[in-house]
């Protein structure tokens, strides 16, 4: 069962990057006075008694120009229409009801998606009455609340999530699950077809031809193994800053409902910024990570170009070079078994636990011989015990003396030293301390 996704939507500047941060119990969104500061993707996990979902912060860009205004708030909208399973319309009691308001609703109420209209700002019960006028959008129920204290948020999450399956009683779902993400035209949608040997997915040059993203079920030697073809860009609409937003939602949504991301890379435009964004967000939802380099077969087979090709991604890939990189083509079907393979690979990699005893008794002599260095005030610092947790990525926890004192440079000798002698290809581990 997917984690249900929740999507805020409203105009610029009623409180929605505020709300977000509320709900999801973290400051991730760039919150301003002035509209429009959303400009990057949000995109988190929340928790209510036990009920998880996942936000969307739809802020998105808001152009200066008049006649842009509404369009770019009509395709925020629509997004969220299409991507969230509940919708959270967020108004402004202090500027009451607005003409986009109005628009608003309409989409929303012709979208027969389950939404709920909040009034923000409502920060004590003297501005409540104030929340009464939106009941003229021909709402049943308006809920008020403050998104900078937390007023009422309870019990607006508590109606939200009410039909919520709480997390224990979530039936696991064990089929290993592939996300194929990329910037558009990199081939996503001809490595799923070639993939699954059929037309799933509507293949053109035009960047942003596929609308939706569709989870395939590929059979592979009696196996079941979803594929989740992200959409790519939506096709050219009026707001060009948009269409880079409302790609990254989807993306991001592949991510998290995914056990291990394939960045499919385009082999003649190579590594860019984009690319990069997704590598941190694979990071930061701790997935299983492997780059693949599509269309290798329009390079000429020279002596050790894959070799350099490979080292020139690696080195771009800086801290995250623990990411394998694999050689397609989507069109030849060249090696995309193998990387149906290598993700499998990966994923027994997430999921590998190393004995307490043996991760003590290999680890804590190369601790001795390279120590981390001593506290500010001079006191030495000791790494006494180590053990493994985390139940779907690797966690290592050191305990110690003073956990505080202890550099990022030594984390990451920490973490290159467990690679080194396990391996964990692919797979993003967290290395944390703890008082002993």
């Amino acid at each position: 069962m997917k984690t249900p996704l929740i999507a805020i939507v409203g105009r610029p500047n009623v409180g929605k990057s505020t709300l977000f941060n509320r709900l999801i119990g973290k400051r991730e969104a760039i919150v301003d006075d002035k509209s429009g500061v959303t400009r990057d993707r949000n995109y988190g996990e929340g928790d209510w008694c036990g009920k998880r979902f996942r936000l969307i912060d739809t802020g998105g860009y808001v152009p200066e120009s008049s006649d842009l205004f509404e369009t770019a708030i009509r395709e925020q909208v629509e997004v969220a229409i299409e991507e969230a399973d509940f919708i959270i319309f967020l108004v402004d009691v202090k500027n009451g009801v607005n003409p986009i308001d109005k628009i608003i609703v309409k989409m929303l109420r012709q979208s027969n998606k389950k939404y709920f209209l909040v009034v923000n700002k409502v920060d004590a019960e003297v501005h409540a009455a104030g929340a009464n006028e939106f009941y003229s959008l021909g709402v049943d129920m308006v809920y008020n609340i403050s998104a900078l204290s937390g007023r009422q948020t309870g019990d607006l999450l508590e109606d939200i999530t009410k039909d919520f399956v709480a997390e224990d009683e979530i039936k696991e779902d064990t089929r290993l699950k592939i996300a194929i993400v990329g910037r558009p035209n990199v081939g996503k949608s001809s490595l799923t077809n070639a993939m699954l040997g059929e037309e799933r997915s509507i293949v053109t040059d035009i960047p942003g031809t596929t609308r939706d993203s569709l989870d395939s079920i590929l059979k592979y030697y009696g196996e079941e193994i979803i594929l989740v073809d992200t959409a790519g860009l939506r096709k050219k609409k009026k707001v060009e800053e948009s269409i880079e937003f409302f790609s990254n939602i989807r993306t991001f949504k592949a991510i998290s409902e995914s056990d291990v991301t394939v960045l499919m890379l385009d082999v003649q435009t190579g590594f860019e910024k984009q690319d990069q964004k997704i590598i941190d967000e694979v990071v930061r939802w701790r997935k299983g990570l492997v780059i693949a380099i599509n269309k290798w077969d329009l390079m000429e087979k020279e002596t050790n170009t894959a070799r350099d090709y490979e080292n020139a991604i690696k080195e771009k890939l800086g801290t995250v070079d623990f990411a394998p990189v694999i050689f397609i083509s989507a069109l030849t079907k060249q090696r995309i078994y193998k990387l149906v393979d290598l993700c499998k690979k990966v994923q027994a990699e997430r999921t590998k636990k190393i004995p307490t005893s043996e991760l003590n008794d290999t680890i804590l002599p190369l601790i001795e011989m390279n120590p981390p260095p001593s506290s500010p005030t001079g006191k030495e610092v000791k790494i006494k015990f180590i053990n493994q947790v985390g139940d779907y990525y690797p966690i290592f926890l050191f305990f110690s003396n003073y956990p505080n004192h202890i550099p990022d440079h030594y984390r990451r000798f920490l973490e290159r030293t467990i690679r080194k002698i396990y391996g964990f290809e692919g797979v993003p581990i967290t290395v944390s301390f703890r008082q002993k």
